[in-house]
């Protein structure tokens, strides 16, 4: 019998890391773990996720710098703060919301 899962978080969500100090907007979403056994193995085999979750694909910022992360369901959590992302791809792809979550840019046709 197959698990049923489905993701706690949304495209547009800002969110952060349980255990690291970074934060960001997901942009994808993963429905299980779909990147490289080499990267599945380079996370410390005590903190190393499970496989049989949603995966998040995140523009993502720490004190020093912004980049693209990919973190399991269970080392995110929401954040709260309604401070804006400063990740350049952010304003590329989204719109920020009067409640602070970001909403995919429609795109105009001529």
């Amino acid at each position: 019998m197959t698990r049923e899962c489905s993701a706690k978080f949304a495209i547009g969500q800002v969110v952060k890391h349980r255990r690291y100090p970074f934060r960001g907007v997901i942009y994808d979403v993963d429905p299980e773990f779909a990147n490289t056994e080499e990267w599945w193995l380079s996370i410390p085999e005590e903190v190393r996720p499970r496989k049989d979750q949603p995966f998040y694909h995140l523009f993502a910022e720490n004190s020093e710098t912004e980049y693209v992360a990919y973190v399991s369901e269970q080392n995110l959590i929401p954040d709260n703060s309604g401070d804006p992302v400063r990740h350049p791809q952010v304003e590329e792809t989204f719109e920020r919301a009067p409640d602070g979550y970001y909403r995919v840019k429609s795109v105009k046709r001529h």
